[in-house]
């Protein structure tokens, strides 16, 4: 039985200041159609209608931070190109302190672009510097690391190889930080981890912890093996095995292991899971939980993150609902306005597709479920409106609705292609449109789109009204009268 209370323990991380040293890049998505071959080379051309940016490598640890309220400060370099100028200025929206940019006149801030079409990915350009960072720039971090060493409660070391983690650097983290007592996690990169030796933990996951310990881990025996050689070669508190729809592997000092299997419901993506794990571990051990019940709660975020298309982060809520069971998934889609809006802009600066559609859905049946199965492959995230029992009194009469607004909409909420619901007591949907600002809003029926209700604010911001036909013979009306019929007949006999 816990000795403490979650939701006491979420409280605390606004308090808590956290070191990200890592290195940054700017992850940019442009997303368009093709439809035709260019006839200049044998190659699709690709018509962008939306362009994306948004922090990429340790950004994505900044993030994950930041939404569950932790003050971030970052170690990171840059160059002095205006792809550096704008990555500060991404900083500084996410409210990241930034005394610890170092900036090198000479090196190209690292910039990959993507470019998607229908959904998939046809290239991506790579623009950045990999060398180390100059000698002067490490005296910088040092003095850095030194000023600041009394200010954090966790340091995370996030490597993705592109130069700021020299050997040195990284010693230097590690060595104020145990003369401090501060944890340090790492999220290591290569296949050489003794620049990490003294670390609180490292999170490989099974292949590049096989990499790394020179032990293919193939099943039970090897996994110990592996995570023991590590534990032991780099002196690290404990060491930890990030695998997958498996859970995590911590090992211990006198051979202690501890498995801590996945909370994962549904696996959509696995992108920035591990950035999800080292953030939540890091805020946990900067409240001093003990390492089993920071990973417990860590792997709960990675559930979170990995049941949501494309890097995502999880909100304190989100975390807490799955270390909290008794709540059912389909409570957890039920949102006010209030409550839904930051989590649609959040999902709108991640780049995904946002739809809306509406509608009463009393006795929900096979026309529903079809319609609603086709709009959610329209985007990435399906928002419901639901009509209130007030509203669907005034549209069709006292004795409707047949089922009750909650009812409808924890079963709806059940369903896989419904993200989220939000009732309404309007007789349209407008106000909510207004405030979503979907760039899909889907109608079912024989509408033409100038009839369907919030066309000109969706257009307006660049998104399109989509009309999907209902089945055939499938309606609410149609199945009442057909229940008051057999009533009927029961009467007659």
């Amino acid at each position: 039985m816990e000795t403490f209370s979650y939701p006491a323990i979420f409280e605390q991380f606004p308090k808590k200041r956290i070191l990200v040293a890592g290195d940054l890049m700017i992850d940019e998505y442009l997303w368009g159609q093709t439809e035709r071959i260019s006839p200049e080379a044998p190659v699709p051309v690709v018509d962008i209608g939306r362009e994306d940016t948004r922090l990429g490598g340790a950004g994505n640890v900044l993030h994950n931070l930041r939404a569950l309220g932790a003050a971030v400060d970052i170690l990171g370099v840059v160059g002095t190109d205006a792809h550096g100028v704008e990555l500060c200025q991404m900083l500084q929206t996410l409210g990241v302190g930034q005394q610890g940019i170092l900036r090198e006149p000479d090196r190209r801030t690292s910039r990959k672009t993507r470019i998607m079409a229908s959904h998939q990915q046809m290239m991506r350009i790579d623009r950045e510097s990999r060398q180390p960072i100059s000698a002067d720039s490490e005296r910088q971090a040092v003095d850095f690391l030194q000023r600041q060493q009394q200010a954090w409660d966790a340091i995370v070391i996030s490597d993705y190889g592109k130069g700021l983690l020299t050997t040195h650097l990284v010693q230097a983290i590690i060595t104020m930080a145990r003369q401090q007592g501060i944890p340090v996690l790492v999220d290591p990169k290569g296949d050489d981890y003794r620049l990490y030796r003294g670390a609180t933990t490292i999170t490989p996951n099974r292949r590049e912890a096989s990499i790394a310990s020179g032990i293919r881990i193939a099943d039970h025996d090897s996994l110990l093996a592996a995570g023991r050689k590590l534990l032991a070669e780099l002196n690290l508190d404990v060491m930890t095995i990030t695998r997958s729809e498996e859970g995590m592997s911590l090992f211990f000092p006198q051979d202690r292991v501890e498995h801590i299997p996945t909370m994962a419901l549904d696996v959509f993506d696995v992108t920035g899971a591990g950035d999800t794990v080292i953030s939540v571990m890091a805020l946990c051990c900067a409240c001093g939980l003990d390492f089993v019940e920071c990973a417990r709660i860590a792997n709960a975020a990675a559930g979170v993150v990995v049941g949501k298309v494309g890097t995502s982060t999880a909100s304190a809520e989100e975390i807490l609902q799955r270390l909290q069971p008794q709540r059912s998934l389909a409570s957890r889609k039920i949102k006010s306005l209030p409550e839904l809006l930051p989590q649609v802009e959040q999902l709108r600066r991640q780049g995904k597709k946002i739809l809306f559609t509406n509608g009463c859905f009393d006795l929900l049946h096979h026309g529903h479920i079809t319609y609603l199965q086709d709009a959610r492959k329209q985007g990435d995230v399906l928002i419901l409106g639901l009509n209130s029992d007030a509203s669907i009194r005034r549209l069709k009469g006292p004795s409707r609705p047949i089922i009750g607004q909650h009812e409808r909409a924890v079963v709806l909420a059940a369903l896989e292609a419904i993200d989220y619901v939000v009732i309404f007591d309007e007789d349209t949907p407008l106000e909510l449109i207004a405030a979503i600002q979907p760039q899909g809003l889907i109608k079912g029926g024989d509408y033409r789109p100038e009839q369907v209700v919030g066309r000109e604010i969706v257009e307006a911001g660049g998104g399109e009204v989509i009309i999907i036909p209902f089945v055939e013979g499938s309606s609410t009306t149609g199945i009442i009268e057909r229940i008051l019929a057999n009533q009927k007949e029961r009467e007659q006999l």
